[in-house]
């Protein structure tokens, strides 16, 4: 293997001064050296073909036994020291205090075909920011992770990514449900590589601290290493620093509002300064429309993360990283504008994506009528979004389809769907084929427009939990084939039509299908 590495962010930053690896609190430096923790027997159960490509690696390289030993923590890369970054964060809107890298630990950094990349390992042992946990990952959680970052991927979703997958031979104890039956899973390591696994947290953790010197040195760094573009740091360029993190935030909001995924838990640690998801934890599909879902089983009496809420809580986010960058501008009316544009960006860009996925062209606001009605005829009775998203691109704009029979697939409840709820969804229908009838657009070209931003195949609680359910009996054959599946989420893929339903009913309140925890 021949990594290009380039450890610019261990280079140009000064490490914790104190080596051991204690769980204790870390007054300075912007991150800690640490070992990985060594496994008994490591199993590689996937890696990504994009990725194994992107970073220069081959065939022979990746299953070889230097490879395992290097993405299961049992060996290190000469000239390279592994690293646990400090940062704080707000946890469900109250201040946490030191968080940091917990149970990641990052490799090194390298060149890739296209960009520079970090790679971090996942469950690889405890750090000084570890708490009072092990610092060490689950089977289940790590399949989720490894499939779900790299499907975001293929939906043009902004993502950090995974190389590989791989399970430790060591046993973790976790108590799923924190209901207190604990049980011993499968240890498991996930190999996650982004341009910087920076978050809202790295730079609140310093301003909460009154060290404005660090605050300044990380933020110097964040703009040279990440945002060059802007120019030599300033006043004025830490303003627009704020801008684009709050403009990158913006788009990754409407992309998840798009495709119907819910983060679970938006806390500011799991915010990443370049606008990428981050973190894939208590993280669900929506699957029957609903604002108001959430999956984390933790945010289930206030939904403070429910689906709906996630462009607020993006926004609440960056009004604690413009509090934690203020130090550095000393004046608040330009970060008040910068949050006030994303209020009204938000506006514009949601009503563009939401024509996008409706197949309507020069949208306005006398389209918002029809969105607004839409949204509330999804809620009439449990209609799934993916499904009904993608069959309304068969629609006509002659209506000689009839769309209540087209999206038929779409219900979950036939008992639900009254002669009300019908009259409904036909009115909806013919004020849609109404404004589609006052556009150029071919019904072809229309639902050939559509069908690029609605997937027809997603990675559903449930699917994950099948490929779950087998890799615990020692079957790893459906963690391939979602991955194959989930390459080409816009493509037909007929003979993958299995995949394009709705949730099973006993998947409805399995725990891992309709809840999740924190637990992993």
């Amino acid at each position: 293997m021949d990594f290009k590495l380039n450890n610019h962010f261990s280079q140009k930053l000064p490490a914790d001064p104190n080596t051991e690896n204690s769980r204790r609190q870390v007054t300075e430096g912007f991150y800690s050296f640490v070992t990985p923790k060594k496994t008994s027997k490591p199993q590689l159960l996937h890696v990504s073909e994009e990725m194994r490509e992107e970073l220069g690696l081959s065939q022979s390289d990746v299953q070889s036994d230097a490879f395992l030993n290097l993405m299961t923590g049992n060996s290190l890369l000469p000239e390279t020291k592994p690293y646990a970054m400090l940062y704080g964060g707000h946890q469900f809107g109250n201040w946490a205090g030191q968080l940091g890298d917990g149970r990641a630990i990052n490799l090194f950094e390298t060149e890739g075909k296209t960009g520079h990349w970090v790679l971090q390992l996942k469950g690889a042992g405890e750090t000084p920011y570890s708490r009072s946990a092990d610092g060490l990952a689950v089977l289940r959680s790590s399949i989720r992770e490894y499939l779900m970052s790299e499907a975001m991927y293929h939906l043009s979703v902004p993502t950090t990514r995974a190389l590989s997958l791989a399970l430790t031979g060591d046993p973790v104890l976790r108590d799923v449900m924190y209901d207190g039956n604990p049980a011993y899973e499968k240890g498991a390591v996930v190999c996650r590589v982004a341009e910087s696994f920076l978050r809202f947290g790295n730079y609140q953790i310093f301003t909460a601290r009154n060290d404005i010197k660090g605050l300044q040195q990380l933020v110097d760094y964040t703009i040279e290493a990440h945002f060059p573009h802007l120019g030599k740091p300033s006043k004025d360029v830490y303003l627009q620093f704020f801008y684009e993190v709050t403009r990158r935030t913006l788009d990754l909001m409407i992309h998840w509002q798009r495709v119907g995924f819910v983060h679970g838990v938006m806390n500011t640690d799991n915010m990443s300064i370049l606008g990428l998801t981050i973190d894939y934890g208590p993280y669900g599909w929506l699957e029957g429309f609903d604002w108001g879902w959430t999956p984390n089983t933790t945010d289930r009496q206030h939904k403070r993360y429910r689906y709906g809420n996630q462009p607020n809580i993006g926004l609440w986010n960056l009004y604690q990283l413009a509090n934690a960058l203020y130090p550095l501008v000393d004046e608040s009316e330009g970060f008040e504008e910068i949050l006030d544009r994303y209020k009204s960006g938000y506006a514009v860009k949601s009503l563009e994506m939401m024509a996008d996925k409706l197949g309507l062209q020069n949208a306005g606001e006398a389209d918002l009528k029809l969105i607004a009605d839409l949204e509330e005829c999804l809620q009439l009775t449990e209609t799934d979004m993916t499904i009904f998203f993608r069959k309304l691109g068969d629609f006509k704009k002659d209506a000689s389809v009839n769309g209540f029979d087209l999206i038929a697939d779409a219900f979950y409840n036939a008992e639900e769907l009254t002669e009300a709820v019908k009259t409904q969804w036909n009115a909806w229908f013919s004020a849609y084929a109404k404004r589609i009838q006052n556009q150029n657009l071919t019904d072809e070209a229309r639902s050939a427009a559509m069908n690029r931003v609605n997937p027809k195949y997603v990675l559903r609680n449930y699917m994950a939990q099948l490929a779950i359910d087998a890799a615990d009996e020692g079957d790893y054959r459906l963690i391939d084939e979602l991955y194959e599946l989930l390459k080409k989420p816009y493509d037909e893929q007929p003979e993958n039509e299995k995949w394009f339903a709705k949730r099973p009913e006993w998947a409805r309140d399995k725990v891992g299908c309709s809840m999740l925890s924190c637990s992993s």
